[in-house]
């Protein structure tokens, strides 16, 4: 993956860049970190500068970002509660319910979201699809998301250009910080959904338990 990188940098300097970018907004496993400080390395040996690399790498996320958040807009939240409706929505425990309360919390809290997001790898991408899940206006999703990408972009690209031929240890710590939040973010998932359930079963007792009382009062 890496020897890829390097030789799309290398070949198409600007364009290299913000195609690869763009691509690894879409498919996350992409190492971002590998592309950037790569790409921060490659203006010490070549014709690109720091600033034309950020705005290449700036324009590529905002293309990938995009790309994803329309594929939310396709998602959205009438598809949603189909799926909710649905055997396999029943299987999962899937609510109308759950699912609005999911949206109205995108609603106030998003544009938090998609700007803190941009640092974190995975979310980075990911957080675009619940953007166009929610209907989020798109200016402000553009703002946020360029204005995030591009503090991003700079640390790692200033951070190759900085390092010089020793960019890739600067790749594999940033990769290790990615390994250590995409750990984080599966534990929390995990504990997320089991939170989910033990308060829906426990929900689903209390009503039980309320409905018996009921017609116990009532003498049935």
């Amino acid at each position: 993956m890496e020897n890829i990188i390097i030789e799309a940098i290398n070949n198409f300097g600007y364009l290299g860049v913000v195609l690869l970018i763009a691509i690894e907004n879409i498919f996350p496993p992409i190492p971002s970190e590998v592309i950037l400080t790569f790409g921060g390395f490659a203006t010490t040996i070549s014709n690109i500068t720091v600033i034309g690399t950020i705005i290449a790498a700036t324009i590529g996320s905002v293309i990938g970002a995009i790309a994803l958040y329309y594929i939310g807009r396709i998602l959205n939240e009438e598809r949603i509660d189909k799926i909710a409706e649905s055997k396999v929505g029943k299987i999962l425990g899937l609510s109308k319910e759950d699912i609005h309360k999911a949206f109205s919390w995108f609603d106030s809290k998003g544009k938090y979201a998609v700007f803190f997001g941009r640092f974190i790898p995975i979310v980075r991408s990911l957080v675009s699809i619940p953007a166009g899940m929610a209907k989020m206006a798109i200016i402000p999703f553009l703002a946020l998301t360029t204005v995030g990408s591009l503090i991003w972009n700079t640390v790692l690209v200033t951070l190759g250009r900085i390092a010089g031929a020793s960019w890739n240890r600067i790749a594999e710590y940033v990769g290790g910080y990615s390994d250590i939040v995409l750990v984080a973010f599966i534990i929390i998932f995990i504990l997320g959904i089991i939170a989910f359930y033990l308060k829906k079963s426990g929900m689903v007792k209390v009503v039980n338990f309320r409905k018996n009382n009921k017609k116990q009062s009532n003498g049935e």
